[in-house]
């Protein structure tokens, strides 16, 4: 229900960010419900990871796109946290350096990638690269319009050599952010996690929605597609993406390798150290 379907038109003002489509009735059982998961998630992570040390090549990749406040961070700590973090690989991805600026948008990207078995998870993405920069104009409409086909193949690429690519979108209202920005301003604990400029970027919401839009429709494909998360309420958001993650994961289905060793023999010799 989540699924943006490849090549379709998107409008973000025709999408409740207060929705809860196919979700648990209310915050008490969507809470519950997402804690309930973290037993299945752990148990397909640690097949996953022991997967990998039989040769398994697949590992997942979480990409979390939405406008400042949606709830990127929350997701990991939220949701990550269900998992061990040693199976993880959590990379958040801020204006590039002058390094990454004299390499291809998506060098930086392939450095940061999941290695076999794991599950490696992105706070926003290459798709900065055709957001802000557009919206920013950072770079040339040339040089955009060919970086959403650059995207595509790469993400095929990915899937292709045993990734599983899960895109989510944090769906967050105007009117929602204001309250958000507000309570950070209000709270002296969480003023560090406001930027004055995060009132110029707001300014730009139009403009924001639009390259998103962009985005979406031209980048959810067969091999990676978009999943729209309404985003206003903080523990539906929690519930989708940890039901897409496990969604996802039980599709994969990965098995613990069978031992490469005489198990019988093992256990003769060790009973018989007393």
């Amino acid at each position: 229900m989540l699924r943006i379907p490849e090549g379709e038109r998107v409008d973000l003002s025709s999408f409740d960010a207060a929705a809860t489509p196919a979700g648990p009735r209310d915050k008490a059982a969507g809470l519950a419900a997402t804690a309930q998961m973290g037993e299945s998630l752990a148990d397909l992570q640690e097949r996953l990871w022991a997967a990998s040390t039989a040769g398994d090549r697949r590992r997942l990749l979480l990409v979390l796109q939405g406008m400042d406040t949606s709830g990127k961070g929350g997701t990991v700590k939220h949701v990550i946290g269900l998992f061990n973090p040693s199976g993880c690989r959590i990379r958040a991805f801020k204006a590039p350096t002058p390094e990454e600026q004299n390499h291809p948008f998506l060098w930086r990207i392939m450095k940061a990638l999941p290695q076999t078995g794991e599950i490696g998870i992105f706070d926003r993405s290459h798709y900065e690269d055709v957001l802000i920069a557009r919206v920013r104009e950072l770079a040339p409409r040339s040089q955009l319009g060919r970086r959403y086909g650059q995207i595509n193949r790469f993400e095929k690429s990915l899937a292709d050599d045993g990734v599983t690519v899960v895109k989510c979108f944090l769906h967050i209202s105007y009117e929602q952010q204001r309250r958000r920005l507000l309570e950070r301003l209000d709270n002296p604990d969480k003023h560090w996690k406001f930027n004055p400029g995060d009132i110029d970027e707001r300014a730009l919401w139009p403009d924001y929605q639009e390259a998103y839009e962009i985005a979406l429709e031209r980048c959810s494909t067969e091999a990676a597609p978009w999943y729209l998360i309404p985003a206003d309420r903080k523990w539906y958001r929690n519930w989708a993406v940890s039901k897409l993650l496990l969604e996802h994961l039980e599709a994969l289905d990965p098995a613990y390798p069978k031992a490469d060793f005489d198990v019988a023999e093992c256990r003769k010799r060790l009973l018989s150290q007393g």
